[in-house]
């Protein structure tokens, strides 16, 4: 790579070029949508250990572990990752760092692919540490590189917070070389190390003297920056923004206005801001879901206009904030369908079909959810993957959710639940409905073995499915234990599900294993669970149909549907397949789409459906 030659990258390929280029040892992350590409990118520098950790709380952990031996580290995960890894953050927030850590949270503003819409600035404050906020894929790198530095130097850890569209748009970026970072010696220091409390109660003044520090070098730091007008006597507006926010607010304001943008956000430069405020006549706050900026602003005692015109809720855009701070585009805002585009005087109409979500032409999970039809007067507790999509329409298999591998859990609740009620009911005969838990394979070693193990130990009478696809799929393909490929593709111990659930405890009799793609064995092994008395287990093992492995070996083969024999019952449509539409009155498969997997033939009371067939036959065959 050209050191002076400036290279268009997405926010997350700079951050991980700022990894490589601060000298970053040790890197662990779990995938996560705005944040994959972050792991998937050190993975590529042979200088850097990177792996895929099992959950963020395990990358934290080794990221922290690393730090304390001496280490530059860091770990990646997405909003919701840092609930999970929130335990040790706290903690490490304590001990400090030998080394240095620096952990990426990645937001997700709009929840394109989340189930919340929290704001992890709220960390920083919380934990006590600081908080760097880039607003472009330059500033990705260079607040990366800045963040292990000031976590030498203050011995703390660092929060780096940034938002989908800072991850995925892309910019020139200037990069640099390798620093060379020795490994700081480890010197053995239990008061300062060993978070028991009599150490914690002596540490935690030391956490208040740290921010006060922290403060003082928030008010000097070229991370928070001020900008001027093009005319800075008649500047009458100030705003006060950071990350994503400061470039949609130069897009609506331009060089009109004077701007204080925070890139080190918290602690929060109070000197600054006062001064700030008191060079403008208005003062605006642009950010964002919470008002971060604008509270400590009103604490401080300064009048200022943000969220009583903002949104709390979803993305911000030039749009929103031209409607907001602007009277003559309020108006416009009654017709959001119709917005003017920004490369001409065309109207976009915005009013465009939508696509719902579905399972891939060809999924494995689509055999499960197919047979689950007969299962939906029990309750289904889903999980956070591909599995969610079954339960939209026409699978409709799935009740509730809550977050990543709480479906065993929060399944389990539900089962006593109904036993409480039959018990109530003084009911002699078991409830008459079942939970049934349905979890991927990265999911369940995420944090469904616990689950798992609560439910064997209490004797919960319900049925688990672990739905195996060989591969971390959602996120786009990662590795995870089960695998048997690291990171970087390299062979590595597979943990085979079966056997450890056999491990756990579970008998012959309560467990199975079956292919999902064979209808009948799947709607035998969910018959046998369902009606064991205790905990079962079925364990689905097929590879998603989007490896290539998988792709290559069937793109020249599909399904055909004989449209003679054809009665139009739809059971081939409720399987959910994409690549089946009804046309002229019957359903015809679209063989550029199927993946061959046969659960539409196996659903096909009529016979209608016939193959699988190649490419070289389907002449002969028409």
């Amino acid at each position: 790579m050209n050191d002076n030659q400036p290279i268009l990258m997405t926010g997350n390929e700079a951050i991980a070029r700022g990894v490589y280029e601060a000298g970053c040892h040790v890197s662990s992350a779990y995938p996560g949508t705005p944040s994959t590409e972050i792991q998937e990118n050190i993975g590529t520098y042979p200088e850097i250990y990177a792996e895929w950790a099992p959950n963020e709380k395990v990358a934290l952990e080794v990221a922290a572990g690393a730090a304390m031996g001496g280490a530059r580290a860091f770990a990646s995960m997405k909003h919701v990752g840092l609930n999970v890894a929130a335990d040790p953050l706290f903690t490490v927030a304590y001990t400090g760092v030998t080394g240095a850590l620096v952990i990426n949270t990645s937001d997700e503003p709009g929840m394109h692919s989340s189930q919340n819409e929290q704001d992890n600035r709220r960390y920083a404050e919380h934990a006590k540490i600081p908080l760097l906020v880039p607003s472009d894929s330059q500033e990705c790198l260079d607040y990366t590189k800045a963040a292990f530095i000031i976590s030498e130097e203050f011995d703390t850890p660092v929060l780096l917070r940034t938002t989908t569209r800072v991850c995925h748009s892309k910019s020139l970026v200037h990069t640099g070389s390798r620093a060379q970072i020795p490994i700081a010696p480890y010197v053995k220091n239990i008061r300062k190390n060993l978070m028991i409390p009599s150490h914690a109660r002596l540490k935690h003044p030391e956490v208040e003297e740290r921010l006060r520090k922290l403060s003082v070098y928030a008010e000097s730091t070229p991370l928070n920056r001020i900008i001027p007008s093009r005319n800075p006597e008649e500047a009458s507006i100030g705003i006060i923004t950071g990350g994503i926010s400061y470039q949609y607010a130069r897009e609506v304001f331009g060089d009109s206005v004077r701007y204080l943008v925070l890139g080190f956000m918290f602690p929060f430069p109070e000197n600054l801001i006062q001064k700030f405020a008191d060079s403008v006549d208005q003062l605006f706050i642009i950010e964002e879901n919470e008002p971060f900026i604008e509270n400590a602003c009103k604490r401080l005692g300064i009048a200022c206009l943000g969220k009583e015109v903002l949104p709390l809720c979803d993305e911000l855009s030039p749009d929103r904030i031209r409607a907001a701070f602007l009277p003559e585009f309020k108006d416009s805002e009654a017709d959001e369908a119709k917005i003017p585009s920004a490369s001409s005087n065309r109207i976009i109409d915005k009013n465009i079909p939508q696509r719902p979500p579905a399972l891939c032409p060809g999924c494995p999970h689509r055999g499960v959810f197919t047979a689950l039809a007969r299962y939906r007067k029990h309750v289904i507790s889903t999980d956070i993957g591909c599995y969610t999509l079954g339960a939209l329409p026409p699978l409709d298999a799935g009740d509730f959710l809550f977050c990543m591998g709480s479906s065993i859990s929060s399944g389990m609740g539900f089962a006593k639940a109904f036993q409480a009620a039959a018990a109530s009911e003084k009911s002699a005969e078991s409830p008459q409905r079942k939970v049934i838990a349905v979890i991927g394979d990265s999911t369940f070693f995420h944090s469904g073995i616990t689950g798992l193990i609560n439910v064997l130990y209490s004797r919960t009478p319900m049925v688990i499915l672990i739905l195996d696809n060989r591969i971390t799929a959602m996120t786009g393909h990662q590795h995870n234990p089960g695998t048997g490929k690291t990171l970087q593709g390299a062979d590595a111990p597979e943990i085979d599900l079966y056997n450890l659930v056999s491990a756990l405890g579970f008998a012959q009799e309560q467990l199975f294993q079956v292919n999902p793609h064979d209808l009948e064995a799947v709607r035998n092994s969910l018959k046998e669970a369902m009606d064991y008395s205790g905990p079962a287990v079925i364990i689905t093992k097929a590879p998603c149909a989007l490896l290539p492995e998988v792709k290559n070996s069937v793109k020249e083969t599909f399904y055909q549907v004989d449209r003679d024999i054809c009665i139009t019952c739809k059971a081939c449509i409720r399987t959910g397949c994409p690549a089946i539409r009804i046309t002229g009155g019957k359903s015809l498969i679209d063989p550029d789409m199927c993946a061959a997997c046969g659960v539409c033939m196996q659903v096909c009371k009529p016979g209608a459906i016939t193959g699988p067939f190649t490419r070289a036959k389907e002449k002969a065959h028409v």
